[in-house]
């Protein structure tokens, strides 16, 4: 049941009716009790409700004072620096209980004019804390920079300043220093900034043609006002060197470490800034090295660096090939193929007299040991035309085949078995040892190579491509098509008798493998033109020498009986736009006396 309203016409006492402030001789509690007791009343008489609360605090928001003594705190008052018993814990609602420190950073921040700052700092030494000079310099930097007309400020004014914050900051913490050397640093390029801003302002009045504004009495240069704080004055200089005081000390640099001959190939070759041309600085090296000093390690890193750069060096190469005939009897068959790779890839093949036996040597000694790194050595001897009958038995034997059947890698060692094979049925016409067994044949290169995947969109492929297709057709040739035994091709043509282009798709494109196997008499008159695309990629870096494996691939479709065109790389950059490479094609097809009808397409 809701109370009843007081009588008609009668009205509620003022919350702050009778309640006065405490005088000079009066205690807080009383003024307190004073304030409380018409409220306390009123509530008890159940006069006041929510609402006449809510008009009665609008109706008091026009005075601070009256609406302060309504909410039962003191008005605010100027802060004094005195004792207090707050201590520097300032409580809610500020006023005299706010702390000293506190109250002085207000003060600070309120300052009219920098030599108000000044006098706040230099009458208060037992208030001033290591915070408040960051606070009176970014004050100083909005007096001066962020008003149209600064105030005028002394020279005496800022030299005080300076020294009193030069005389009190060895008590900064770094972060302290790092702000007060950031805001000295912005009042030094003040004047350079007003400068500009009264010129920019200059230009804009001559040009507008207002000559009132000459009249107006010209503002004092500001550079001979902060000439207290210059880049290189007193007090930038103690900041800057108080904060290189507080850094912690840098260690010493690391003494390089003295490499000898052998290290010293070894870091050259870790590098990366040896990868483009580093062969003068690898001869340094190895020129250096004492022969104790040339480990296996090392020569094998040589021998991957020269491989994974195409860097035909011989004075490097020869010093592999002797370090291998040296430590012969060190040497197994795993670290042998490593260092034989580069010779094969980059179809070098060494002066050393007897880096040929001594390979044979190791072959025979490594053979059953590893089987991989047995038909690894064989790659590479293949591409120089090296094969040694002896190891060719062991590796075409039942018993060896068997044995690699079963492995991880035994696709692979097939694929280069077969093509061992190829050698063998191709250029050692004279072998009667064993041989591959045809069931145990797969395609050598069933796709292109890796690195013509790689390095497709730098290839001549395509272009080469369109100029046949607008120049023969489409039907006249063929394009990535893998003979047998697993090699492919770029770009096939069949051609007649006397000499007619002829569509590829109405001949067999395939001349029978092995040769040997094919009667003469039933062999299909049409020739096979192969065109072969000469990449920069495809040769020894900075160099006419085709890598090994291209080497191989031209010499055994040579011996097959396909004719070769090659067309090297800087024939074909030379072309500008499909027109020029037509004729080109057109010179190229006609010096083999080829014929054909008009243009495709």
């Amino acid at each position: 049941m809701r109370r009843p309203r007081g009588e008609p016409g009668s009205r509620a006492p003022r919350p702050t009716e009778g309640a006065t402030c405490a005088g000079p001789g009066e205690s807080c509690e009383k003024a307190w009790a004073g304030r409380l007791k018409p409220l306390v009343q009123g509530h008890a008489a159940g006069s006041p409700t929510p609402n006449s609360m809510l008009r009665v605090l609008l109706s008091a928001q026009a005075s601070s004072a009256r609406l302060s003594g309504l909410l039962l705190l003191p008005p605010v008052q100027p802060c004094c620096l005195g004792p207090s018993k707050w201590g520097d814990h300032r409580p809610p609602g500020g006023g005299p209980h706010a702390g000293p420190v506190q109250g002085l950073q207000r003060l600070l921040e309120q300052a009219r004019s920098p030599g108000e700052l000044l006098r706040w700092l230099g009458q208060n030494p037992t208030k001033v804390r290591a915070h408040h000079y960051p606070v009176a310099l970014r004050r100083l930097s909005q007096l001066l920079g962020s008003l149209p007309q600064p105030p005028p400020v002394e020279q005496a004014t800022l030299q005080d300043l300076s020294q009193l914050i030069i005389r009190n900051c060895p008590s900064f913490d770094i972060h302290t220093i790092h702000v007060c050397l950031h805001l000295a640093a912005l009042l030094a390029e003040l004047p350079a900034q007003k400068t500009e801003m009264r010129r920019t302002e200059d230009s804009l009045t001559k040009t507008a043609g207002l000559q009132q504004s000459r009249a107006a009495p010209s503002l004092p240069p500001l550079t001979l006002c902060l000439s207290g704080f210059p880049s290189d004055g007193p007090l930038m200089c103690a900041l800057e060197q108080e904060r290189r005081f507080r850094l912690p000390p840098k260690p010493p640099p690391p003494l390089p470490p003295i490499l000898r001959g052998g290290q010293r190939l070894e870091a050259a070759l870790s590098c990366p800034r040896f990868q483009r041309r580093p062969q003068q600085h690898l001869i340094r090296s190895l020129a250096e090295a004492r022969p104790e000093e040339l480990t296996p390690h090392v020569m094998v890193l040589l021998a991957q660096h020269l491989a994974r750069h195409r860097l035909r060096e011989p004075q490097l190469l020869e010093a592999i090939a002797h370090f291998l005939v040296v430590q012969e009897a060190q040497l197994n068959s795993k670290v042998v193929q490593k260092l034989v790779l580069p010779f094969g890839r980059l179809n070098y093949v060494p002066l050393e007299q007897q880096f040929m036996p001594c390979l044979e040597r190791i072959l025979a000694r490594e053979a059953g040991v590893a089987p991989l790194a047995t038909v690894n050595i064989l790659m590479s001897l293949c591409q120089l035309q090296c094969l040694p009958f002896q190891a060719l038995h062991f590796v075409f034997s039942p018993g060896f085949i068997n044995h690699i059947s079963g492995t991880p890698h035994a696709l692979i060692m097939r694929r280069y078995l077969s093509l061992l094979d190829t050698a063998v049925e191709l250029e050692l016409p004279g072998y009667r040892g064993a041989r591959l067994p045809r069931r145990q044949q797969v395609p050598i290169f069933p796709q292109p190579l890796i690195t013509d995947r790689a390095r497709c969109k730098y290839s001549h492929k395509d272009i080469v491509a369109e100029g046949l297709r607008q120049l023969l057709g489409e039907e006249k040739y063929r394009q990535d098509l893998t003979v047998p035994p697993g090699y492919s091709t770029d770009f096939l043509l069949c051609v007649s008798s006397c000499g007619s282009v002829l569509p590829v798709r109405a001949q067999d494109p395939f001349l029978p493998y092995p040769p040997r196997s094919c009667p003469r008499a039933t062999r299909d008159p049409a020739q096979r033109v192969v065109l072969m695309l000469r990449e920069r990629w495809h040769f020894c870096r900075d160099g006419r020498v085709l890598l090994g494996s291209r080497a191989l691939r031209e010499r055994h479709l040579g011996l097959m009986g396909y004719q070769l065109l090659p067309l090297p790389f800087e024939e074909l950059e030379s072309q500008r736009g499909l027109p020029q490479l037509k004729s080109y094609l057109r010179q190229k097809l006609q010096a083999l006396g080829l014929r054909w009808g008009p243009e495709g397409g």
